[in-house]
């Protein structure tokens, strides 16, 4: 039986709690709240049937960009002549590959599955050559004049997913690697493997895979920084960290994770929790909790996750702390909604019923967009006709499970997520280990139907929170209205939030902003703790109303650091804080009960 929590009102009366305000224009638009007609039932129940086959992916709009495609291609036969000059020069190069590669077997591109040296050799030089030669030909192929700037990028995301699929890596007979460990184990790693297989094709786990199931445990070994849990209403849960320094920087920090993220991420193991980090320097830090939604949550909107979590969260943060100002960090699209809470208090009228809620001293946003026009790869999923279907597929249930977002997460990084992985545990025999950061990453939540349809389409298809078009209340927010001072971060391999894309609110506000550039993505960029191996970072302070430089520009005369950025961040902090002040410890009377909580602990069945 799925785990449920009852939701609870407010612990204690609040002072900042808000009356009803009218609905945002983007929840008015939601057409998930009309009723259904039959006829539509009927094209809802015949979609979300054929869903699964394409990974939950519009089969429509995968087809209309091969067929814009391949008609554009069909009507040039110069583009065609070029092409088929470009394969015959390729197969060429390939027929002449050396039989004796370089002698470290480095794979021209760089390409990790091909750092062994015996891929140098041949026959195995001959088919990596092959595979290159052909990732080649579609990155040039997947270019047509005529096809729309979203198809061509679907044709060659697809093109390369097809090859990723069909590389020389992943198949026993043509991966050297494999073949050797084959031999060297006398088939007992092809045995494990096939014993790994069988476990996923059937569900029925491995004496391995249950052992490794229980290694994180949240409120045992992962999210395990003493606090307690001083606010809840239906959507958050709002947690209070116990200080760990007798003095304390006047003004506390409230984190926003992400709200289709259970929060801690930021509490991971104690040698790379973000939170015990901070709390270790001296900072009073509040998390907000999200609420995992199910059926009965389905008309949550974006107005609600904006009032309910970010507004609510601050003025309990304020009342809990007696604080007239604090620090704000969001983090993904919880910075994105922290951005609009901030917008929307910076307004001369402000937000109704949010009056004398704590000042903004400064604002972080980590892997945070707000501006939408140039989201990356994950943007190629997200245009009319896949929101179409994924409103169908949240139609009956409610909400959009954490299994059906996790489709597109791995279509992006199938190499890694999908393929890479497979060949490990299946031809190799080694069952991937995992770690706290791949256990939290299993831990999926839901999304409301509603929130879901209205996000979607307020921010990746209308970006109307770059356009000034968003609307709080009753009139739209701007990010020119923000002049506190923003620390920014970007990562530098982010399929979900690019760093360009992050970088763009420089184009949108004057205010002061400190950029950071770090390597990793978007989850091991931002876990990134001081004495991590192999981390660096860039940053670089925009002073207010400051001139304009590129996001190319900045990259070359930004600074570079060896290590964590985290220090930087809390140095910041620290230098945007009055004088500190004794700890106080967590009155017994305002806690509802011990971090981690209740919300992150709900889970459902089939998720």
């Amino acid at each position: 039986m799925p785990r449920k929590t009852t939701p609870a009102k407010p612990t204690r009366p609040m002072s900042h709690r808000r009356t009803p305000g009218p609905r945002s224009a983007v929840e008015s638009a939601d057409p998930a709240r009309r009723t259904e007609t039959d006829t539509e039932r009927l094209d809802r129940l015949i979609q979300t049937a054929v869903a699964p086959l394409a990974g939950n992916l519009s089969p429509i709009a995968l087809s209309l960009a091969f067929a814009d495609w391949a008609w554009h291609l069909a009507a040039s036969p110069g583009r065609q002549l070029e092409l088929t000059t470009l394969a015959a020069q390729l197969a060429s190069d390939t027929l002449h590959t050396p039989l004796h590669g370089a002698e470290d077997g480095a794979a021209p591109n760089g390409d990790p599955r091909f750092r062994a040296e015996a891929w140098g050799q041949w026959p195995f030089s001959l088919w990596r050559a092959a595979f290159n030669n052909a990732e080649a030909f579609w990155r040039e192929a997947a270019r047509v004049p005529g096809v729309s700037e979203h198809h061509t990028a679907l044709v060659d995301f697809f093109a390369r997913q097809y090859l990723d699929m069909m590389s020389p890596a992943n198949r026993l007979l043509t991966n050297p690697v494999v073949l050797k460990n084959a031999i060297d184990s006398g088939g007992t790693a092809l045995a494990q493997g096939w014993q790994n297989w069988l476990a996923d094709a059937t569900g029925v786990p491995t004496a391995e895979d249950i052992a490794n199931q229980g290694r994180f445990v949240v409120g045992g070994n992962v999210a395990t920084t003493p606090g307690k849990v001083v606010f809840r209403n239906h959507l958050i849960e709002l947690i209070r960290y116990a200080p760990q320094t007798r003095q304390v920087h006047t003004e506390p920090l409230l984190i926003v994770p992400s709200w289709i993220m259970k929060f801690y991420i930021l509490d991971l193991s104690p040698h790379n929790s973000m939170v015990r980090y901070l709390v270790e320097q001296g900072h009073t830090v509040y998390m907000i909790s999200w609420r995992n939604p199910d059926e009965s949550d389905r008309e949550l909107s974006m107005d609600n996750y904006l009032q309910m979590g970010v507004l609510d969260a601050i003025g309990a943060v304020g009342e809990d702390a007696d604080a007239a100002q604090i620090h704000a960090m969001g983090y993904c699209l919880g910075g994105t909604l922290l951005a609009m809470a901030a917008a929307a208090l910076a307004r001369t009228e402000g937000v109704a019923g949010y009056a004398h809620l704590p000042a903004l001293k400064t604002l972080s946003l980590l892997a945070a967009q707000v501006d939408f026009s140039e989201p990356g790869e994950l943007g190629l999923f997200i245009d009319e006709s896949q929101v179409n279907l994924l409103d169908h597929l949240t139609k009956g249930q409610g909400f959009l499970k954490g299994s059906q977002m996790a489709g597109s997460f791995q279509f992006l990084h199938s190499r890694d997520l999908v393929w890479t992985r497979r060949m490990r545990e299946y031809l190799m025999g080694e069952r991937d280990q995992g770690n706290d950061l791949m256990a939290w990453n299993a831990d999926t939540t839901r999304l409301p139907a509603r929130m879901h349809h209205e996000y979607l389409v307020a921010l990746y298809l209308k970006n109307a929170l770059a356009h000034g078009r968003y609307m709080v209340g009753d009139s739209s927010i701007s990010m020119n209205d923000l002049e506190l001072p923003i620390f920014m971060v970007g990562t530098e391999r982010d399929h979900v939030s690019p760093w360009r894309s992050v970088y763009k609110l420089h184009h949108l506000t004057d205010a002061e902003i400190t950029f950071v550039l770090t390597s990793g993505g978007h989850n091991a960029g931002i876990v990134s703790e001081p004495g991590h191996p192999r981390r660096r970072h860039q940053i670089a302070t925009r002073p207010a109303h400051g001139r304009w430089l590129d996001a190319d520009h900045w990259l070359q005369t930004a600074q570079r650091h060896e290590g964590s950025w985290w220090p930087a961040w809390q140095q910041w902090l620290a230098t945007h804080s009055s004088a500190p002040v004794r700890a106080r410890a967590i009155p017994a009377n305002r806690a509802v009960c011990d971090a981690p909580g209740e919300y992150v602990m709900q889970r459902y069945a089939g998720d």
